[in-house]
């Protein structure tokens, strides 16, 4: 595609972008209500009902539908870490882990000027380990890696993270396993030099720009993929709306000496009731200058359940297409289906998927695909 068509379209986009979070964060506003009691009575709308709404009767006869399901719970199946960080040698190293990322980050802490020690500097790690497979593509292993480190000496505004930042990318409590530095390839099971560039970044965050934005504020700056110098923003909000709805929104810019361009809008709709399944749906649309399409977008509509502390039970349909060449697409869609939970210790997480999508644009009817994230946290 030409360069000057590209730059009109990217142009469209952000004016696009704009008035689309503009208006949202409008029109949230104009409906945004105070808590509701958790005692009020659950009706369902009447079709006659002058204010009858579809988007307040669908979900609510979907909560009043039967179901074979457990009720919600919010019990532990496992116990606490620090009833566990001595009693065998993975917790030992868990525990050495934790306590060397701490250490590191009061010694960094420690060069921006005097630390407290009541406050002291703290740091989070996240090891993952994706596993996917589907009878085109075969095994694919990604290890993923992504850490922070806050530093409260510098007034709780900077902070550092490493490591794969394409996760900063995913939407908050992003309902699958998806990673859009994802290769594709066939001949490689392991791809050394790609999981070497994917979690080979490092930046100083910016924090709390100011208390007068309407929404919060992230701006990085820092190195990826080797040598790709780039600079970083995320703006995100909630908003409260009536009839138990909450919308989430995210939009990411990023700009990088050699990747230049990347877009990024996140939005969220959520319908939950306390103490009950809840429905959302999750949309993400993306332009990438180092992307052949122009737009690539991902939807997902789904329920979930938590059956005990730290479980996640999702299903749904998944759709995703692309705009390119002025042809806008509907490439992907069909059945997915997901479980996450705590898995012998607190800190330890497995999660699997389950898909079943089509691929028009290679040629593909509907087959299995499976997931399986290993998650420790330190």
């Amino acid at each position: 595609m030409n360069k000057f068509k590209r730059n009109n379209i990217r142009t469209s986009f952000y004016l696009f972008l704009l008035c689309n979070l503009y208006s949202t964060y409008g029109h949230a506003q104009n409906h945004e209500i105070t808590a509701e009691p958790v005692d009020k009575p659950y009706v369902i709308p009447s079709l006659k009902d002058p204010d009858f709404n579809w988007l307040d009767y669908i979900p609510r006869m979907i909560d009043a539908s039967p179901t074979l399901l457990p009720e919600q719970s919010d019990l532990p199946i496992v116990p606490k870490t620090e009833e566990t960080e001595n009693n065998t040698w993975a917790d030992r190293k868990q525990k050495t882990i934790r306590n060397w990322a701490d250490q590191t980050a009061v010694k960094i802490d420690h060069w921006f000027g005097t630390t407290n020690p009541n406050k002291p500097a703290t740091a989070s790690l996240r090891l993952i380990l994706d596993n996917q497979w589907d009878k085109y593509d075969q095994f694919e292993v990604s290890p993923r890696i992504r850490g922070r480190i806050k530093l409260p000496t510098l007034e709780k505004k900077l902070s550092i993270v490493f490591g794969d930042d394409s996760l900063d990318n995913e939407i908050q409590n992003n309902v699958a396993i998806t990673n859009e530095n994802s290769s594709g390839r066939v001949d490689k099971t392991i791809d050394g030099k790609r999981i070497r560039d994917d979690n080979g970044s490092i930046a100083l965050r910016w924090s709390e720009f100011s208390k007068k934005l309407p929404f919060d504020v992230d701006a990085d700056l820092g190195i990826r993929s080797g040598n790709d110098i780039y600079a970083r923003l995320k703006a995100e909000k909630d908003w409260r709306l009536k009839n138990d709805f909450s919308f989430h929104a995210e939009q990411i810019y990023r700009y990088g000496i050699d990747s230049e361009n990347y877009l990024r809008t996140n939005l969220e709709l959520t319908h939950a009731r306390p103490n009950q399944a809840f429905l959302s749906n999750q949309f993400s649309l993306t332009y990438a200058d180092d992307q052949d399409d122009d737009l690539v977008w991902d939807n997902r509509a789904y329920r979930q359940h938590q059956f005990f502390q730290g479980n996640r039970f999702n299903y749904g349909i998944y759709t995703g297409g692309y705009y390119n060449n002025d042809d806008l697409r509907l490439n992907s869609w069909g059945p997915f289906i997901s479980w996450r939970q705590p898995v012998w210790r607190e800190w330890f997480y497995v999660q699997s998927d389950l898909n079943y999508f089509n691929d028009h644009r290679e040629d593909r009817s509907h087959y299995p695909s499976a997931l399986v994230r290993l998650e420790a946290l330190f």
